[in-house]
Formats: structure tokens, C-alpha cells, sequence
């Protein structure tokens, strides 16, 4: 894990690979998932700034604002997952342990949830940026789009993950939406994307 003195966002691109790839607990699939947000918005931002009748600027802005929210949720997914950790090292024959582990799980899908909805905005940002930026940037935009909904579905299965046995826990409906609005982005920056004028 990171030390407490340097955020991911502050490691090279090398550094937080090998973090990543190192045999510890975390940064595992949530901070992982989060970057690759960041990612998709700071691509988001690149192809709205080339638009040059500003008809992508507020969604450019937007994005900015999501990728500076993924980093810190990034963070923040450092230390999320320990509570179900400790809850797994307790006795198999702790009377507590189903409920503490339950209870735990159930705290760990906040962050993932909140990291599908901003897949799920910035696949459609992405989307409004391929519709109505500049034509040459449509690729750019349209990889936003895909990383961004690769990133919901992938935060999603983490709140499926965390609330398997939950029952009708009102927040997998709530992720399953935001994956469908991710797909349904991808479905439309795919056909703008084959339309796009190549010269």
C-alpha cells in the first residue's frame, strides 16, 4: 500500500503500475477503477478543448470536475475494504462474525457505487462529445466513452460483489441503472462514431 505521504495521483505512471501489481490488499479493483474514471475524463477534457465552437466546453468542465472527484475517491478506496478484511479474520465460530462481515460488505459498496455514477456521467459526456465536438477528436471522444463504461460495469460488479446476499438491497437497482446508462452512452457514441467523416 501507497505510505500515507504520497497519494496516487503523486506517483509516476510506473509507480502506481507496481503498486497495483504488488501482493497487498490495495490499491486493488476500486482505486483501480477509479483512475481509470480519472482517465476517461481527462480524455473527456482534451476532446471538448479542441471544439472550436465551444458546444463541448460545459461538458469539458464537467469533466474536469469528475476526474479530480475519481482521484479522491481513488484515495479514499485505499482503506475501504479493510473493515471486511478484519471482519474475515474473525473466528468461523464468532456467533458476530456473519453480521460484522455483513455489515461491512454493506459499507465497502458506498464507494464503488459512487465510482459507477461517475463512469456513468462521464460515458455520457463523452457521448455529448463526440455528437457535438470538433470531428477529428470523435476517436478521442469515443474512447472516453469506453473506458468510462468499462469503469461503471466494473464498479458496478464490485456492488454486486459486496451486497451478494443482501436481499433487495435498493442500491443494486441503483447500480444496474447506472450501467445501463453507461451501455446506452456506448451505443450512442459507437453510432456517431460510425458516421464521422473521416477527412
Amino acid at each position: 500500500m501507497t505510505s500515507a505521504a504520497r497519494r496516487l495521483a503523486d506517483l509516476s505512471l510506473d509507480e502506481l503500475l507496481t503498486e497495483v501489481a504488488a501482493a497487498t490488499a490495495a490499491p486493488g479493483g476500486g482505486s483501480t477503477v477509479a483512475v481509470a474514471c480519472a482517465l476517461a475524463a481527462a480524455l473527456v477534457e482534451m476532446a471538448a478543448g479542441f471544439d472550436p465552437a465551444g458546444a463541448a466546453e460545459e461538458a469539458g468542465r464537467r469533466a474536469g470536475e469528475l476526474r479530480a472527484y475519481a482521484l479522491e475517491l481513488a484515495e479514499r478506496e485505499l482503506h475501504a475494504y479493510e473493515p471486511v478484511l478484519d471482519a474475515l479474520r474473525l473466528p468461523s465460530d464468532d456467533g458476530d462474525r456473519g453480521r460484522v462481515l455483513a455489515a461491512a460488505r454493506s459499507a465497502a459498496s458506498g464507494l464503488p457505487l459512487q465510482i459507477a455514477g461517475i463512469g456513468a456521467e462521464l460515458a455520457s459526456l463523452g457521448a455529448q462529445t463526440a455528437a457535438g465536438g470538433s470531428r477529428h477528436l470523435t476517436g478521442d471522444a469515443v474512447a472516453a466513452v469506453l473506458l468510462a463504461e468499462g469503469s461503471c460495469r466494473a464498479a458496478v460488479r464490485l456492488v454486486e460483489i459486496n451486497l451478494a446476499g443482501a436481499g433487495e438491497d435498493p442500491r443494486l437497482r441503483q447500480a444496474s441503472e447506472l450501467a445501463r446508462q453507461a451501455a446506452a452512452s456506448r451505443e450512442y457514441a459507437l453510432a456517431i462514431a460510425s458516421t464521422a467523416p473521416n477527412g
